[in-house]
């Protein structure tokens, strides 16, 4: 193994979470721009708010944060502060992979330089992705190291993704998957699951071989479901599905920084979990994606279908020994009430299905994302 630094990772963390804007009459998404939301709420959280491609998108991230408790409290600062501003400029936010029956086709992009030269490059397929996620960063600074660790997490991702499931309709359809959002956005280029990389110097030379042919300006337009991040000295985790509550957005951050954690832990006694490649880790996406957290994948060392709630558990144990190092072991607890309740797309497919309503579900989903946010009467006078 080349240049193998005995820098240990700091495994800070940081979030970032993307809320649909929404019209509280037709339960439709609305542009901020005119309530100038994202202005508003520089003025109270600073760059922890901006806008994202389209303009019924706003996109939120802390900090970099020693601990999850750390985080945990940003995120329920920053969903208190954009909630209530969005609420006193006649707008509801929601969080979910998708909305459930938005018109892509409909919504205006935000005027930005690098949008605009996004929609230029993948035209409809830029204009389409009305999709929103979550996003976990976690401090890992030698980069010798963050491509080791990233050719092990590769492997959970489609765990986390099941985990996180949280959009089973689009345009006003049930797609029958459990995340549509990622079956969006694999129409993007340099998507879904990354290649092994030998070390980083070959990731670096992949880089740059796309910015010298003209593929990519620069290397945040690689897209993958996980990559180190181009600016700053952290793994990104991006293959989430945006989860509604709080709690769920913080018990998967957890996860991923025990995950990392785990794998370091046995990179430094020179043992390596093990690698698969990317068309077999993709078999288990698709799963994922399909079932959630109701099905089965590949236990590819057993060479055999597991249920997926059970493999979880098998992820919860293998972590275990690294959780309360990490004082995460609360947060990452909440994992086993997703397990008992259902993922988001569980949880809407379960309310569209007891109402016929897709208005229901887009109430449900506003709900459920200020959940244990706010007294319980400080809205009252606005409910229904």
């Amino acid at each position: 193994m080349s240049g193998v630094s005995n820098q240990r990772p700091s495994l800070t963390i940081g979030i970032e979470e993307e809320y649909q804007t929404v019209d509280p009459e037709t339960r439709d998404l609305r542009s901020h721009i005119n309530a100038e939301i994202v202005q508003k709420g520089k003025l109270i959280l600073e760059e922890r708010v901006k806008p994202e491609m389209h303009q019924s998108v706003v996109e939120i991230g802390t900090g970099i944060c020693k601990n999850i408790k750390e985080a945990r409290d940003e995120v329920r600062m920053i969903r208190q502060q954009i909630i209530t501003l969005a609420r006193q400029n006649g707008l509801r936010l929601a969080a979910g992979g998708t909305h459930p029956f938005a018109q892509w086709r409909e919504q205006e992009i935000y005027p930005d330089d690098r949008y605009r030269v996004i929609v230029e490059d993948l035209k409809m397929v830029a204009r389409a992705n009305l999709i929103f996620g979550l996003h976990v960063h976690i401090g890992v600074e030698d980069r010798e190291t963050a491509i080791q660790l990233m050719n092990g997490a590769r492997y959970f991702l489609p765990h986390l993704l099941a985990l996180s499931a949280n959009s089973p309709f689009w345009v006003g359809m049930e797609t029958g998957l459990r995340s549509y959002r990622c079956k969006v956005f694999d129409k993007f280029p340099r998507t879904n699951i990354p290649d092994l990389y030998s070390s980083w110097s070959e990731f670096e030379n992949y880089v740059n071989l796309l910015i010298h042919t003209k593929c990519i300006d620069n290397a945040k337009k690689i897209w993958w479901d996980i990559r180190p991040h181009p600016y700053f000295p952290t793994l990104e985790f991006r293959v989430c599905d945006m989860p509604m509550r709080l709690e769920e957005s913080i018990a998967i951050a957890a996860l991923c920084q025990a995950i990392i954690a785990k794998l370091y832990r046995l990179h430094e006694r020179n043992q390596s979990f093990r690698h698969y490649s990317r068309a077999l880790i993709m078999e288990n996406k698709w799963r994922a994606a399909r079932y959630g957290l109701d099905g089965k994948m590949i236990d590819f060392g057993k060479q055999t279908e597991v249920p997926a709630r059970q493999l979880m558990e098998e992820i919860l144990e293998f972590v275990d020994d690294v959780v309360d190092e990490l004082d995460s072991r609360e947060e990452i607890s909440y994992v086993r009430k997703i397990l008992e309740h259902g993922s988001g797309a569980d949880r809407q497919l379960r309310v569209y299905h007891e109402t016929g309503d897709f208005k229901k579900v887009v109430d449900y989903m506003i709900e459920e994302t200020e959940h244990g946010l706010f007294a319980p009467d400080e809205w009252a006078g606005e409910r229904r």
